[in-house]
């Protein structure tokens, strides 16, 4: 396991162990990201367009859900600069999420993702770094997190509805 400052972090540590929170399918994995960052956001409308699998679901890092998601691996105070990808029970940072996505949207983006995990991770993320310290003012930020459509809500886990925690 390392620490959050840029590597990737594996653990044993399912992320269905992460409740009340649960990835309802085991054939899916988690993207968390910044919710009030148009690039971000657009980055979700990008991946939801390319998944028609439905294999990809998502939390913005603002959520409790992704405090949830992410305690178990000792990352629930996540930076929001940081796009984390939870897949097979391993916490993907930065530009190894980004690409890690990419390989499974298919078609030309498979290729991209493999491509760009050749670059040493510290180059890729020099670029990713880069990227987000200027993202707001080159994309702009939203007043609000992401509102998901009726069509995809269910992709959400901080909107799909949850079952109530049992008091005792």
């Amino acid at each position: 396991m390392r620490t959050p400052d840029g590597s990737d972090v594996s653990t044993q540590v399912s992320v269905a162990t992460a409740e009340p929170v649960s990835v309802e399918r085991s054939s899916s994995a988690v993207v968390l990201f910044d919710g009030v960052c148009n690039v971000c956001n657009d980055s979700v409308k990008f991946i939801l367009a390319r998944d028609a699998a439905g294999y990809f679901r998502f939390a913005s890092l603002q959520s409790d859900v992704a405090k949830e998601l992410l305690a178990p691996f000792g990352l629930a105070d996540m930076p929001l600069e940081t796009m984390v990808l939870i897949e097979a029970g391993r916490v993907h940072l930065r530009s190894s999420a980004v690409l890690r996505v990419a390989r499974r949207l298919g078609r030309g983006w498979w290729l991209l993702g493999m491509i760009g995990m050749i670059v040493p991770r510290p180059l890729r993320d020099a670029l990713y770094t880069f990227l987000v310290k200027n993202r707001y003012r080159w994309f702009g930020q939203s007043e609000q997190c992401l509102v998901p459509t009726p069509a995809v809500r269910e992709r959400f886990l901080d909107w799909a509805p949850r079952s109530p925690t049992p008091t005792a």
